[in-house]
């Protein structure tokens, strides 16, 4: 008889999947590969706006590479929620995370290919390895009830991201030096970065599969096929959220929140290498790959301890306040961004984005958890959180890269951000005065 491994034992495995899959989430969404996709569809001319022909359309290079991640987080959108019926009539909800784990993991080995001239199969690969990763943490989020009771879920979410930070970051780090390697191929290094990505994501999550256990099929009604079940399920709990006050208003603001701190995090290396100088030897020019990968680490380091900082915060005056606190920052952050135009302010800016991300990131996800009903269906509740999440990435992600398209300036873009988390931020003041009136203390 196999013997079953314990909370702690197991709350770790689930925690070395963030360490795994992060170093995507840091090498190729935020530092080394938009720096690397700026770098090589740009023109090297200060204050000109950079095109690119994608199958023949011609648009804005970081635009372009903004609608591919919207396009990414729509495809996710529209397949979670069958992936997620699948899963949980099939009992296999590890099988469905591996797959979409080695598909993007595959897809960053794939980006060693992706070279000057070919910038469709750099889009496409990039579009592959952001479903893959989007995918599995469907998945990989719908565990956490079931690893962990109530009161440890802010704990656990925390140490997810705390791990997935620090493994990101040795990663990069790595990356870091091979980057700053004088190879005779400029791409060489770059290249390399991605491809040891796909290695790591791919090796460390083997950690996770070996000890997380694949669930067990679902015993409730199967009168829907296995296709249209999980767009029933999702069904389903929106009918149920109207008995939900509490958490149908926090999803709202969950929402409209997400537009902006996902669009900022995908876009944050975009905006310093292209609206961001530095002085040498008295002339202003761009910030250089090793400036922005400095900058991205700081923002990792720092979010390491927000994260901590934020979950220890959530215990004495509540989660939904520490939401609060946290947007009202990241307004001021779209602001201070507006006007940040030196490599000083941009450091200093990142201080307070690492301060904030991590800890809006874990007490959101443990936020729900507390609120969700007691239902041995994590899963589809996890889908509709994870739905919500990737339409808000679409609209955030679409509208930035659409403003940048229509006004030639991201600096525009950067500022509206600000609508929607000062919706956010409405909607959590609503629904933390109705956690008070439902006697939430634990909120």
């Amino acid at each position: 008889m196999s013997q079953q491994p314990s909370s702690r034992k197991l709350q770790r495995a689930w925690s070395m999947y963030d360490w795994a899959n992060s170093a995507y989430n840091l090498v190729i969404t935020s530092t080394i590969f938009p720096v690397y996709y700026i770098a090589i569809t740009g023109d090297d001319k200060d204050n000109t706006v950079d095109y690119v022909s994608f199958f023949g359309w011609k648009v804005i290079n970081s635009a372009l590479l903004n609608y591919a991640l919207a396009a990414a987080y729509l495809i996710i959108a529209f397949l979670s929620p069958l992936l997620s019926s699948i899963a949980d009539y099939r009992g296999n909800k590890k099988r469905f995370m591996q797959l979409f784990c080695y598909l993007g993991s595959a897809a960053c080995c794939g980006m060693y290919f992706f070279k000057p001239g070919n910038i469709e199969l750099g889009i496409i690969l990039a579009i592959i390895a952001a479903v893959g990763y989007c995918g599995s943490l469907v998945f990989y989020n719908a565990y956490l009830p079931e690893i962990a009771p109530e009161a440890e879920q802010d704990r656990v979410s925390a140490q997810g991201f705390a791990y997935g930070y620090i493994g990101s970051v040795l990663l990069q780090i790595i990356c870091f030096v091979f980057v700053l390697m004088p190879f005779a191929d400029g791409t060489f290094a770059p290249r390399l970065s991605f491809l040891l990505v796909g290695i790591w994501w791919f090796g460390f999550s083997q950690i996770t599969f070996r000890i997380l256990p694949n669930g067990t099929a679902s015993v409730k009604d199967r009168a829907h096929n296995i296709v249209s079940g999980g767009f029933h399920e999702l069904k389903k709990v929106w009918q149920q959220l109207r008995q939900l006050p509490v958490l149908k208003t926090f999803l709202t603001s969950f929402f409209f929140y997400s537009m902006g701190v996902q669009t900022v995090m995908l876009a944050a290396a975009e905006f310093g290498s292209k609206e961001v100088k530095k002085q040498v030897d008295g002339k202003w020019v761009n910030m250089e790959a090793q400036d922005l990968i400095i900058t991205i680490l700081l923002i990792q380091l720092v979010a390491i301890a927000g994260a901590m900082l934020m979950a220890r915060l959530s215990k004495k005056i509540g989660n939904l306040k520490v939401l609060m606190l946290t947007v009202l920052l990241w307004i001021g952050i779209c602001v201070f961004a507006y006007v940040t135009y030196t490599a000083i302010q941009f450091y200093a800016l990142a201080v307070l984005v690492g301060l904030v991300m991590g800890g809006i990131q874990s007490i959101s996800r443990s936020t729900y958890a507390k609120l969700m009903p007691e239902t041995r269906d994590t899963a589809s509740f996890f889908s509709f959180y994870d739905v919500t999440e990737k339409v808000a990435i679409v609209i955030g992600m679409f509208s930035f890269g659409f403003i940048e398209h229509l006004t030639g300036n991201m600096r525009n873009s950067i500022f509206a951000l600000t609508v929607f988390f000062i919706a956010g931020f409405i909607f959590l003041i609503v629904a933390n005065g109705r956690a008070r009136k439902a006697s939430l203390k634990e909120l």
